[in-house]
């Protein structure tokens, strides 16, 4: 399922690969995104680039990113969080880079939808050549990609379920819809939305990728906007129906809430951030959907446990966060970028002589602020007032230890840096 832009699609992804790499500013790291050669076999001459933060984790996580068409795994990186996440986190993040003229993702060939060959069988090497070098931790690997990448995301998963833990596929298409037996690139039906499939067709696809498989299936995040002109918002239930099924649940969710304005979010097979599949519905949004801010919320579905510093080896003591108010908190909001429409700021919270399991910051605004979108944390405004609370994976602080960026959000406004009340929780 080879998934090329032709001319017609090209200039919309021209335009939206132009918008993606100016719309998020990335603050600066010490470490750098390096190109690998000679990784193992590469059927289709892709490109390796990899990004390896300062303080890795002596068993990192490892994180896909996938362009999108007209794209390179240099523009994902920089015109992404990953990076900074990385940063934080200490996980390693792999950035394959298509070098065909369309730099489109093969997803519609038999030899990638089968992982005989092309793509898949080289990402996959880029895959396990970061795991003989880094002891990557075999139950935190993951899939994310954006429009081509996003389909691509959908056929790593489906050809490599026992190597994934979970994917996020932002504007993609079902595992066999781009699929073609003319040697084409692009598919206008599923493009178009027309393909409508039903879900023990979908199931039977991922299945049948895998005879004898018994293993546990990746979990999936969908993200689709409605208006969606490139790959029809119809491809968004296809998405759902397909992986639910490979879950072996129904369509009916489980879940649903409105995390943002013009976001609708639903879950399946479960309640919780981590459900086997959950899917967002963002209204009047087109194809161009990715925003800062969204990594982190496909973290958070990954259900990636960041509670152990990054810097601390296996043979460090570590304390253990014993909870409760004692001892108190604090946080810091530290502006990291600015641009004409608004700034970044990342938030630290500092626990205080003991351990904390869960923290509440408050503060107010002086000056006309507002925060348009945040990550890492429940944040509810009234007037200047405004309350941020931890999500559970992120709230435990050892006693005296600081929590860098432990969450973050984009502001209007002036940027600005108001004092901040922590309450431990």
């Amino acid at each position: 399922m080879r998934r090329g832009l032709m001319a017609a699609a090209t200039a919309v992804f021209v335009a939206a690969a132009a918008l993606i790499a100016v719309m998020i500013p990335r603050p600066a790291s010490a470490a750098s995104l390096t190109e690998i050669t000679n990784f193992g076999t590469n059927p289709s001459a892709l490109q390796m680039y990899l990004y390896v933060p300062d303080n890795v984790d002596p068993e990192p996580a490892l994180v896909v990113a996938i362009h999108y068409c007209t794209g390179s795994g240099p523009a994902m990186y920089s015109g992404t969080e990953w990076a900074q996440l990385a940063d934080q986190y200490g996980f390693i993040v792999l950035y394959p880079s298509v070098t065909r003229s369309s730099k489109c993702w093969d997803v519609s060939s038999a030899a990638s939808l089968a992982g005989t060959g092309s793509d898949t069988v080289g990402v996959k090497s880029m895959m396990d050549w970061v795991d003989a070098r880094y002891n990557v931790d075999p139950d935190q690997v993951y899939s994310t990609g954006i429009s081509s990448g996003a389909m691509m995301t959908n056929v790593m998963l489906a050809v490599y379920p026992e190597v994934f833990a979970a994917g996020a596929s932002f504007s993609g298409v079902p595992y066999t819809c781009f699929a073609t037996t003319n040697g084409s690139e692009w598919n206008s039906e599923c493009s178009g939305g027309t393909i409508n499939r039903t879900p023990q067709q979908w199931g039977d696809a991922v299945r049948g990728a895998n005879p004898g498989y018994s293993g546990p299936w990746p979990r999936m995040q969908i993200w689709h906007g409605t208006a969606d002109d490139t790959l029809r918002y119809p491809n968004f239930q296809e998405q759902i129906d397909q992986w639910t099924n490979v879950h072996g649940t129904d369509q009916t969710a489980d879940y649903s809430d409105v995390p943002q304005a013009n976001w609708n979010r639903t879950r399946y097979g479960g309640t919780g951030a981590q459900a086997a599949v959950e899917a967002i519905s963002l209204q009047g949004v087109g194809h161009n959907l990715y925003s800062w801010g969204m990594a982190s919320k496909a973290l958070e579905f990954f259900g990636y446990d960041t509670d152990v510093d990054p810097t601390t080896s296996p043979t460090d003591p570590v304390t253990t966060p014993t909870g409760g108010p004692a001892g108190g908190c604090s946080a810091a909001i530290k502006v990291v970028s600015s641009w004409n429409s608004g700034w970044q700021a990342n938030v630290d919270v500092t626990a205080g002589s003991a351990a904390i399991t869960g923290w509440r910051l408050t503060w107010t605004w002086t000056g006309g602020q507002t925060i348009s979108s945040s990550w890492n944390a429940t944040v509810t405004s009234s007037g200047t007032a405004v309350t941020a609370t931890d999500v559970d994976w992120n709230g435990a602080v050892a006693a005296g230890q600081t929590k860098t960026s432990a969450w973050g959000f984009i502001g209007t406004g002036a940027p600005a840096t108001p004092t901040v009340t922590c309450t431990p929780i």
